[in-house]
């Protein structure tokens, strides 16, 4: 499945609370997800965590930057690195310097969910 966007919204056709120009569903089961993530200029995916579920990114173009809390963390992945952020941590992802990029994102093992932080 792929899904485009314009970025000119808040919100995406599918209900997500962020906006990105594409994501492709690679697999996806109840207990496992894998995507490919395209972030367009200036998108980001705001600060979550997941309840079961630890995201394994992997970089694909561009610099994607992986932010965490507590512990507070900044992880720059450039095409074939890779970090992981387990559950229940906060993270939000966007591109350096707003320019772009594309990502893999490995999410398991466990239901998925999407926690905003603070709402």
């Amino acid at each position: 499945m792929t899904e485009a966007q314009s970025g000119a919204g808040k919100a995406s056709a599918e209900g997500r609370p962020y906006v990105v120009a594409n994501r492709e569903v690679i697999v996806e089961t109840p207990e496992f997800r894998a995507q490919i993530f395209t972030l367009g200029e200036g998108h980001v995916i705001p600060w979550h965590w997941h309840s079961h579920v630890s995201d394994v990114f992997i970089g694909m173009t561009g610099v994607t930057v992986v932010e965490t809390r507590a512990p507070r963390a900044r992880f720059e992945i450039g095409p074939g690195e890779r970090c992981t952020v387990p559950a229940k941590r906060a993270h939000q992802v966007s591109s350096r310097d707003g320019k772009g990029s594309s990502f893999a994102i490995l999410q398991g093992v466990g239901a998925y969910d999407f926690n905003r932080v603070g709402a």
